[in-house]
């Protein structure tokens, strides 16, 4: 009863906010329109937001004509390749999409001329109904481009099972993971202790760089140039180095809840989003699963007087159309999708943050709407920084995109040789304090060469 009701309340709003466009104009069951949508929440087969938008198709979406369409579920990064292929009309490209998610960066791959200016279709109560700081972000001048849909932060995630037993032996304990020098301590110790294996994954050191230099009152990008030969990049650099050297950080390409599953790593970095991914179980070598309770801490922080992390995710973009009940149709779609209780379904059962003040406050108000233990400790975890973390939005610029994805790509190899090195120094009988140092170093250097400073 009470889920008719909400429908029927929905319906008469949108048929309100509506009214003046004119009837030939908008979708209806006799002039349908589907929509064609890629996004990145969750896999194919089990995506919060591939769920949420069936309800639509069933409810708001089959009293307009409205079908969306999920073609494709995939990494923002290939979302932006793909779009650059289609719009650059490169040979098999897919067809561009009606709407998709992404980060502000494709503004420039597929022209803002092309996308639907948001501002036009809500009204300024409407927008005011978001969360400033995320409603900005999708601004390019005077357009809203990009909609503001889930947004998340970031996190550190920790296999407690595993972790407790290396705490028992160590000492270490949950409170020594608190700041970064206390992690990467942990790190070493616990390479030490597994007889070799990593500890941790940072999935992003583009973030990791961004906050770490606030904390020092700097600023990793100006002009849009990276600017590693701060003083400020140093002082993050070169623990995080020597821990990578030395082994206690994982390298490889991929997510580390692939990692988790198999106790290549117990603990990561990453967005909050990642507890969608994460295990229950791990598998062993020998093929011997166990049971593993999962946590999630505030974001490690660099200094005792800073506390930052960055808050991410893109948001909704949607290709403006000649036709106009096909702008009406994905603007219907967005307000539905952005009313307080569909995006609550969507974002609590991804990891993500609502986008509108009312929804905030209905989630941190009251956590049981969320069944998973581990997503609740995620929002715990929020709601914890959110009393005293700084959260940053990532630099927006030219080429940012390019940028951020060589930066990723130049420090996993720079440090890689270093591990490489360090092992074969190390077994030729150098001392390992003095290598790690001189090879800290030196991926300082090489890392400025290959990105041209």
């Amino acid at each position: 009863m009470k889920k008719t009701l909400a429908f029927l309340i929905n319906l008469v709003l949108i048929t309100t906010l509506l009214s003046g466009c004119a009837q030939n104009r908008m979708p209806s069951p006799e002039s349908p329109v589907t929509l064609s949508v890629w996004h990145v929440y969750g896999s194919q087969t089990e995506s919060p937001l591939n769920a949420v938008i069936n309800e639509f198709n069933r409810s708001v979406g089959s009293t307009y004509g409205i079908t969306v369409n999920v073609v494709s579920v995939t990494s923002s990064s290939a979302i932006d390749k793909a779009l650059a292929a289609s719009a650059n009309g490169e040979p098999g490209a897919d067809a561009m999409p009606d709407l998709f998610t992404a980060y502000p960066r494709v503004a420039e791959i597929v022209g803002p001329e092309n996308l639907l200016d948001w501002n036009e279709y809500f009204t300024e109560d409407e927008l005011a109904a978001f969360h400033d700081d995320f409603l900005a972000e999708g601004y390019f001048g005077e357009e809203l481009l990009m909609l503001p849909v889930a947004k998340s932060t970031e996190a550190f995630f920790l296999n407690k099972t595993l972790f407790d037993r290396f705490s028992e032996d160590t000492g270490i304990t949950l409170k020594d993971l608190s700041t970064f020098e206390s992690v990467f301590a942990a790190a070493h110790a616990y390479y030490d202790w597994s007889g070799g294996h990593n500890f941790l994954q940072i999935n992003d050191f583009y973030n990791y760089a961004c906050v770490g230099m606030k904390a020092y009152g700097s600023e990793f990008i100006r002009g849009g140039r990276l600017r590693l030969d701060d003083d400020a990049f140093r002082e993050i650099w070169m623990p995080l180095a020597e821990t990578a050297i030395y082994g206690g950080i994982c390298l490889d390409e991929g997510y580390a809840a692939s990692r988790w599953k198999t106790a290549e790593i117990i603990a990561n970095t990453g967005s909050t989003a990642d507890v969608l991914y994460q295990p229950s179980k791990i598998i062993y070598p020998d093929n011997t699963t166990e049971e593993i309770e999962a946590v999630s801490l505030p974001y490690p922080t660099f200094t005792e007087n800073t506390a930052g992390v960055i808050y991410r995710g893109g948001g909704l973009f949607a290709v403006k159309s000649e036709d106009e009940r096909r702008n009406q149709a994905a603007v219907i779609f967005a307000k539905w999708l952005t009313e307080r209780e569909h995006n609550l379904e969507f974002v609590t059962n991804a990891g993500y943050l609502p986008v509108t003040y009312d929804a905030m406050d209905a989630l941190f108000a009251d956590f049981s709407r969320i069944e998973k233990e581990n997503y609740r400790n995620v929002y715990e975890a929020v709601e914890e920084m959110m009393d005293s973390y700084t959260f940053y939005a990532l630099p927006l610029y030219d080429g940012a995109s390019e940028i951020q994805s060589d930066f990723e790509e130049n420090v996993k190899s720079v440090l890689k040789a270093a591990r490489n090195q360090y092992i074969r120094r190390t077994n030729e009988g150098e001392d390992f304090r003095t290598v790690l140092t001189e090879l800290a170093e030196e991926s300082l250097a090489e890392l400025k060469r290959l990105s041209g400073k």
